[in-house]
């Protein structure tokens, strides 16, 4: 993938640095795949706004995507690579042997023509999906369950991957894109190589208007609020307003968040890296 930046033809563009969308293979989705979308303006059952800064934005069709790979044996050709407006990285098309087509998380590098398969006896190569503890050590990973059949669940937005440092056990042992190193179950699969689109972070919007088509609202900042309204408002001038905090009052910076005894960190040798 790569990156360009536009000429400064609009304040709009003058900054902005945009992506070109070379993998990027067709524009119209899979029919049988797509479906509609229920979009809540981060508002709950009753109506009310439970989070902030969400609403508006561009209509989408949700795209159905196959996380768990469980055609095993059968081969899938790619077809396509397209972009998602629902996730970072892009998605592959694949037509099965058998006629089916499915949607997966495209790893990098993966072309159109290019042949995947799953399950046990798949060769470690990209964009096929293997369990844990049939892949050889030291391999790249991404789409990783967590917990066998449930499907994928870490490692999926754009340019991220694990890697799988070995085996203990009935446990694989994996890096994950946090530098967090945990035991997951051997028998969990994940998908060889690199989700595509690595260089999603380099883009820059350009302007606010790009923001709100994408539906994420004006954010308002807790010192420029008033005492009533969050905890860190008021004062004289820019006073920056005592301890970083969120509206309802949790610690923004070093507060620890998780459990003490929560079941899994058992089975964290490693924890992410602040």
């Amino acid at each position: 993938m790569s990156i360009r930046k536009f000429n400064p033809v609009t304040p709009g563009t003058r900054t902005r640095v945009g992506n070109t969308y070379d993998e990027v293979t067709t524009n119209i989705p899979e029919k049988s795949l797509t479906s509609g979308k229920h979009r809540s303006g981060g508002r709950n059952h009753s109506g009310k706004m439970t989070m902030r800064n969400r609403g508006g934005g561009h209509k989408r069709k949700y795209r159905i995507i196959d996380f768990k790979r469980f055609k095993d044996g059968v081969p899938g050709t790619v077809q396509t690579i397209e972009y998602d407006p629902n996730r970072t990285g892009y998605i592959a098309l694949l037509e099965y042997a058998d006629g089916e087509k499915r949607y997966i998380l495209a790893p990098d590098k993966l072309k159109v023509g290019d042949v995947v398969v799953s399950g046990e006896s798949a060769e470690p190569v990209t964009g096929n999906s293997l369990p844990l503890n049939k892949m050889p050590a030291g391999t790249s990973i991404h789409a990783i369950e967590l917990d066998p059949g449930r499907g994928a669940v870490l490692a999926r937005s754009a340019g991220t991957y694990g890697v799988f440092v070995g085996k203990e056990g009935k446990y694989a042992i994996v890096k994950l894109p946090s530098g967090e190193v945990r035991k997951i179950l051997g028998v969990c699969r994940a998908t060889i190589g690199t989700t595509s689109n690595g260089d999603h972070n380099k883009q820059v919007l350009g302007k606010a208007g790009r923001k709100r088509w994408l539906g994420r609202r004006p954010r308002v900042r807790g010192v420029a609020m008033n005492p009533v309204d969050h905890p860190m408002g008021g004062g004289e001038g820019k006073s920056s307003g005592g301890h970083p905090r969120s509206r309802t009052g949790i610690m923004a910076k070093g507060q620890k968040t998780r459990k003490a005894n929560k079941p899994s960190s058992k089975l964290i040798i490693t924890k992410r890296k602040k």
